[in-house]
C-alpha cells in the first residue's frame, strides 16, 4: 500500500476510534443524555470520514458531509445554538454547488481535486473582515436570542462560512481557517459538556494540519 494510502487508513481509524471510545466513557460516568449521545457518535463518526477524505482533496467528502450536516443540526437544535443551525443549513446549500466545482477540478481518473492558493493580500483582507464580522455576530447573538455561548458560536460561525467558500473553490488557505473555527468548537462543545463533539473538534485540528500539508503538495 503507497505511503499516503497507509498514512490516510490509520489516521481514519485512529479518529473513529477516538469517537467510539469518547462516547463509552461520557455513557459510563453517566455525563451525558443517552440518545443525544448516539446522535453525536453517528455525527462525530460521519465528520470524521468528512474531513478525513476532504484533507486528501477527495470529493467524496460530500457524500459523507450531507449526513453529517443533518445530524450535527439536530444537536445545536438541542443546545439552542443557533449560530451553528444557520451554519449548517449554509454547508447544506453550499456542498451542493461544492460538487460541481470539485467535479470540475477532478484530476484525470481520480477522485482527487487540484487545489490553489490565494495572495496575501487577499488573505490579510480576509483575516481583517472574519474577525470583525464574528465580534458583531456574536454581540447580536448576545442582545437578541437567548443563545448559551453568544461569542463563542459568532466565532465558529462567521469564520466558517468564508472556510466553506475557500473549500468549495477549491483554495488550500481554507485550512487556516478551519482550525481556528475547530480550535472554539472544542471550548464551545466542552462547555455544553458533549464530549463527542469535543473529541471530534478535537481529532479536526489535527485534520487541519494533515489538510494543509497535503494540499500544500498537491497544489505544486
Amino acid at each position: 500500500m503507497p505511503k499516503n494510502k497507509l498514512f490516510d487508513t490509520l489516521f481514519l481509524t485512529l479518529g473513529l476510534l477516538i469517537q467510539v471510545v469518547t462516547f463509552f466513557l461520557s455513557n459510563q460516568l453517566s455525563i451525558v443524555n443517552y440518545q443525544l449521545s448516539i446522535i453525536s457518535l453517528l455525527s462525530g463518526c460521519l465528520g470524521i470520514c468528512s474531513v478525513c477524505l476532504a484533507s486528501q482533496a477527495n470529493i467524496f467528502t460530500y457524500l459523507f458531509g450531507f449526513a453529517q450536516v443533518i445530524t450535527y443540526t439536530y444537536l445545536c437544535w438541542k443546545q439552542r445554538f443557533y449560530g451553528e443551525i444557520a451554519i449548517n443549513a449554509y454547508y447544506f446549500i453550499t456542498m451542493i454547488y461544492g460538487v460541481v466545482v470539485w467535479k470540475r477540478r477532478l484530476q484525470s481518473d481520480s477522485s482527487t481535486v487540484t487545489p490553489r492558493s490565494l495572495s496575501g493580500t487577499v488573505i490579510a483582507l480576509l483575516a481583517t473582515g472574519i474577525l470583525l464580522g464574528a465580534w458583531l455576530a456574536g454581540w447580536g447573538l448576545a442582545s437578541f436570542t437567548d443563545d448559551t455561548q453568544p461569542y463563542l458560536d459568532a466565532f465558529t460561525t462567521v469564520p466558517a462560512l468564508v472556510a466553506q467558500v475557500l473549500m468549495i473553490l477549491v483554495y488550500r488557505e481554507h485550512w487556516f481557517i478551519w482550525l481556528a473555527v475547530d480550535a472554539c468548537s472544542v471550548i464551545l462543545w466542552y462547555r455544553a459538556g458533549d464530549y463527542c463533539m469535543v473529541a471530534q473538534y478535537a481529532f479536526w485540528c489535527a485534520n487541519c494540519l494533515y489538510g494543509l500539508r497535503r494540499w500544500t503538495s498537491l497544489s505544486r
